[in-house]
């Protein structure tokens, strides 16, 4: 027999629609937000925007050096790491670090800046070519390793400052040997920083990067001088090249030694990042959005390329000068140059006043470099998890999710002790990885590219060499460190745990952003029927014969006076979308009694929440769902993975919890749960 419960609250209305116009949600989710102060919910909310930090623009120069602050701090340890690893192979080394730069991640970063000119990257590549739920995989892996890379940037970047700061003889009296309390106020000072805009982070990014690539500029100036000056140290040098072997040996154990210098391109895939605060230059007021787009990939394209030719620069003289003025016993653990290999030139050619500047310009960079990639993560997170469905809306705000990511940093800073190189191997991991990415999209976008325009695919040939490159450099990275791995790999499986619970929690949402009529008599018979002149009966099929044996139930059950709009929702093939746009088709068939419709709606990605939308903007007097009555564990799973599942109850979920955070503006409608 028929159920029937009531309902617990009056509904509002309906929202209607003008002609040619589209229904849109006007709804908050019908999840209760905390209880937040006032003042509080007004500071976190402040700045802050949905759309993510890009809203406000700036020139491709200043942007550079928010990015620049991480891609050229790595001056600060590269030099030492290449000696370590190659020894006196370090200069040529480093030079393939450069060519893999230029000829390889430069190309590839611009290639996705041309196909991506609103900071998603690789991974919106990606996503648009693997569909369902197998691209929704692919893209939360990437964040998991992007997150890896871009946390570990900050709290790495932070401890390394901190190392600086405790190792200098000036400011060791005033702040001893705490690293790690050094570390977390450089912590909550980027944290402050961002709290207080964008303005002001690429203020700071400009004040701190611009003085510290002059001062590198002068060290390694001055060391060539000193090189000039010292002829029999070239020409040591050049006797340990000449005992290592012939120039193709030389080369060959160059190219082995590559993978371990490979941090000396990190820095450098944040370019596209940033790419939302990138005004194109040049386009006048009221131009189309498609000279905007290419005025901002112009833009982005210069940053990239200015950022690479610099640093690549700058690589190759530190290397240089480093591998022959410094004896090889100062790089080994202990040494005065571990780490520190410019600094410990500055202090021994320029003084111990210039070398505390160099000190200090090196903490400042180390600890912004993490903005970069704060700014990454404010970039990325809300481009994704949100319209997954994958994270509550509050993380489309900037200041929350500053907050949440400066919570992340602490917990990471303290599970690793403030320690760099505990951490190193999962900061080159998550730089390998989107590197990789990158390279691997490219390749499939512009091999899809030549096969529709039915030309040779030698872009996308030489794409997958780049691949090829970034795969070598990971793979011997993953067995340098596996500790790499396993942490990225934590933090891929905690993004997909806590992307999970909060779809499910999410799960009862309408889900529907819009609503459009297929032709002007859809929308005359919908408004005609609106606000409570049917009653809504959702079935499995539009098919008339089922609308009127249907209705001879409602006849033999119910006292059904009014008439009945039969509601069919059709999913779309890509269920795994979050929200959607819906299309309805409203019909009335001559032979049907009058003011007896049926509705038609395409498009949906949830049958349940797609009936509570339509019941919420049609407002009928009642609602006749239909219980299968089938195994629950089941119909959950279906209901959460292709929108199917116990249709009936879902849609008094849904209902109901939508009416607890809305006012009480009208009579709700009656529902009614019927054994099918």
């Amino acid at each position: 027999m028929p159920a029937s419960l009531p309902s617990p609250a009056p509904a509002p209305p309906g929202s209607g629609s003008e002609p040619g116009q589209l229904i849109r949600e006007r709804v908050p989710s019908p999840h209760h937000s905390p209880k937040i102060p006032g003042a509080l919910r007004r500071f976190l909310k402040r700045g802050s925007s949905a759309h993510g930090p890009g809203e406000q623009t700036y020139p491709w120069w200043k942007v550079l050096w928010l990015t620049g602050v991480d891609y050229f701090s790595t001056l600060g340890y590269q030099p030492g790491i290449a000696f370590l690893a190659a020894g006196a192979l370090s200069p040529l080394a480093t030079a393939l670090v450069v060519l893999v730069t230029l000829a390889g991640a430069l190309p590839t970063y611009a290639a996705v800046a041309r196909r991506s000119h609103i900071g998603q990257g690789s991974i919106a590549m990606l996503e648009k070519m693997i569909a369902g739920w197998k691209g929704k995989l692919a893209v939360l892996l990437l964040i998991g390793f992007a997150s890896t890379d871009f946390v570990i940037t900050i709290t790495l970047s932070a401890a390394d400052a901190a190392k600086h700061a405790v190792e200098n003889p000036l400011l060791e009296p005033l702040i001893g040997h705490h690293a790690m309390a050094v570390t977390l106020v450089l912590l909550a000072l980027l944290t402050a920083v961002f709290l207080k805009g964008f303005r002001e982070a690429l203020g700071m990014a400009l004040l701190v990067g611009v003085p510290y690539v002059v001062i590198n500029g002068v060290v390694i100036a001055r060391a060539l001088v000193a090189v000039g000056m010292q002829p029999d140290l070239l020409t040591r040098f050049q006797l340990d090249l000449a005992a290592r072997g012939n120039w193709p040996a030389l080369l060959i154990g160059a190219g082995l030694i590559f993978p371990k210098l490979a941090l000396g391109m990190s820095g450098f895939e944040t370019g596209v990042s940033v790419m939302p605060l990138i005004r194109g230059q040049g386009i006048p007021e009221g131009a189309s959005e498609e000279a905007q787009v290419a005025a901002r990939v112009a833009a982005t394209r210069k940053l990239l390329t200015v950022a690479a030719v610099l640093m690549s620069v700058l690589l190759i003289g530190s290397s240089l000068v480093t591998t022959v003025l410094i004896p090889a016993q100062e790089f080994a653990a202990g040494g005065n140059a571990n780490g520190r290999a410019l600094a410990y030139l500055a202090h021994e050619l320029m003084g111990r006043g210039f070398g505390t500047v160099y000190d200090v310009l090196t903490v400042l960079i180390l600890w912004f470099a993490g903005a970069s990639a704060m700014a990454g993560l404010l970039s990325l997170i809300p481009r994704y998890l949100p319209r997954f469905g994958m994270a509550p809306g509050w993380v489309s705000y900037t200041r929350p999710l500053i907050l949440l990511i400066f919570a992340i940093c602490l917990v990471v800073t303290w599970v690793f002790d403030a320690d760099v190189d505990a951490q190193g191997g999962a900061y080159a991991t998550g730089v390998l990885v989107l590197m990789l990415s990158a390279a691997v999209a490219v390749a499939l976008a512009t091999w899809r590219e030549a096969r529709a325009e039915r030309r040779l695919p030698l872009k996308s040939l030489y794409f997958w060499l780049v691949s090829a490159v970034f795969v070598f450099t990971l793979g011997d990275n993953v067995v340098e460190r596996p500790d790499g791995v396993i942490i990225a790999s934590i933090f891929c499986l905690l993004t997909l745990a806590v992307s999970a619970f909060s779809r499910f929690q999410r799960a009862t949402e309408l889900r529907v952003e819009t609503l459009d009529f297929a032709d002007e008599r859809s929308r005359q018979l919908w408004e005609s029927i609106k606000n409570k002149k049917v009653n809504l009966v959702p079935l499995r099929t539009d098919e008339r014969a089922a609308c009127l044996a249907k209705a001879a139930e409602l006849r033999r059950y119910y006292n059904t006076e009014a008439p009945c709009a039969f509601l069919h929702v059709e999913l779309r093939d890509d269920r795994s979308h979050f929200s959607t746009g819906l299309k309805v088709r409203v019909e009335h068939d001559e032979r049907d009694p009058e003011g007896w419709v049926r509705i038609r709606i395409t498009g949906a990605v949830a049958i349940a929440n797609t009936i509570a939308y339509i019941s919420e903007q049609l407002d009928p007097i009642a609602l006749f769902l239909g219980l299968t009555l089938s195994n629950k564990m089941a119909q959950s799973f279906k209901y959460l993975l292709w929108g199917e599942g116990e249709i009936g109850v879902l849609v008094y979920e849904i209902l109901v919890r939508y009416w607890e955070s809305t006012p009480e503006d009208d009579v709700r409608p009656l529902i009614f749960l019927m054994s099918e």
